[in-house]
């Protein structure tokens, strides 16, 4: 397992991204502090180019990746998300990518993915096919990126919080999505290294608990991945993530699907924002758990709007997506 990243590296991350990403918006809102009960600012990550929060790390990493490794090339595997940060990074640096996806990835991301010049190959039915069979087909002369095991990765997409921080100083709890790990081992990063008063509390879906599972027994847990959510759906976690979870995470709660998919309707009508399900869960999971954080000043970290427009049919319309 690589070193965990340090709060050095994240200030490093910071000045890295900085001429690529500006720092997103954080909007407090009314319609959502009176549903929780508690000052709700968001972290709008689904503003960035790519629709979501990964794209910090990915220009990280790509920024420190040696001449030698860029020309190889590199390889990752993705639902999406993450695949959509290493093709922005890999075009801005002239670097070849190849993105491994599991068959019905979603459309809007795969589409966008290809657009950034990146190719994609389709493996298995989730994201743990595709990293198994990239971990066992061996990287074809191109560098691999793990989407959860990078360091650079982590120190980069920290830099969400250390911007929270920054500018709502008086933040008292922070909430994070999980799937992979490295959003919300970053938030921990950068929260405990500023304030280590301030709460970090992770959400998981309950259908996809391999994250959560693994933190509170405190090892390596392989789970069943049932979720719609994708950016929350895998079925084993990372180690490297796992580790800094299991020294400054708070807390972590998992919500349902019929939660997520409330949390999103309620974001489009109060925010009038477009958020993919990952990105929702930090609202699902401030309502299930409000009698803990009446009167508390909370940023929730939507991490991504890639939501496709079937998807929100489907959402606006009731039905299971």
């Amino acid at each position: 397992m690589s070193a965990a990243p340090t709060f050095a590296d994240v200030l490093q991350a910071r000045d890295t991204i900085a001429p690529y990403l500006r720092p997103t918006a954080l909007y407090p809102y009314g319609g959502l502090s009176a549903a929780v009960g508690g000052e709700v600012w968001i972290k709008h990550e689904n503003h960035q180019p790519t629709g979501a929060f990964k794209v910090r790390g990915g220009i990280n990493f790509m920024a420190h990746l040696p001449e030698e490794e860029r020309r190889r090339g590199v390889l990752t595997a993705s639902t999406g998300n993450h695949g959509l940060s290493v093709a922005f990074a890999a075009q801005r640096f002239g670097v070849r990518a190849l993105v491994v996806m599991p068959n019905g990835a979603n459309p809007v991301k795969v589409e966008a993915i290809r657009e950034l010049g990146a190719e994609v190959r389709f493996v298995g039915r989730d994201f743990d096919d595709c990293r198994a069979y990239v971990e066992a087909a061996g990287s074809d002369g191109m560098y691999y990126l793990s989407s959860g095991d990078e360091p650079l990765l982590i120190a980069g997409v920290a830099t969400h919080t250390l911007e929270i921080v920054e500018a709502l100083p008086e933040v008292e709890v922070i909430l994070v999505p999980v799937g992979g790990g490295s959003g919300a081992a970053g938030a921990c990063l950068a929260a405990k290294s500023i304030k280590p008063r301030i709460q970090v509390i992770g959400v998981q879906a309950e259908a996809a608990p391999a994250a959560y599972q693994s933190w509170k027994q405190g090892r390596r847990v392989e789970a069943p991945m049932e979720t719609f959510a994708e950016g929350l759906a895998t079925r084993a976690p990372f180690e490297l993530p796992q580790a800094i979870l299991r020294r400054e995470l708070d807390d972590f709660v998992l919500v349902s699907d019929a939660e997520i998919r409330g949390a999103m309707r309620l974001l489009l009508e109060k925010t009038r924002n477009l958020v993919e399900a990952a990105g929702a869960a930090t609202l699902a999971a401030a309502i299930r758990i409000r009698d803990r954080l009446q009167g508390k000043r909370l940023a929730l970290i939507v991490s991504g709007g890639n939501l496709t427009v079937a998807g929100l049919q489907e959402l606006l319309n009731g039905t299971r997506q």
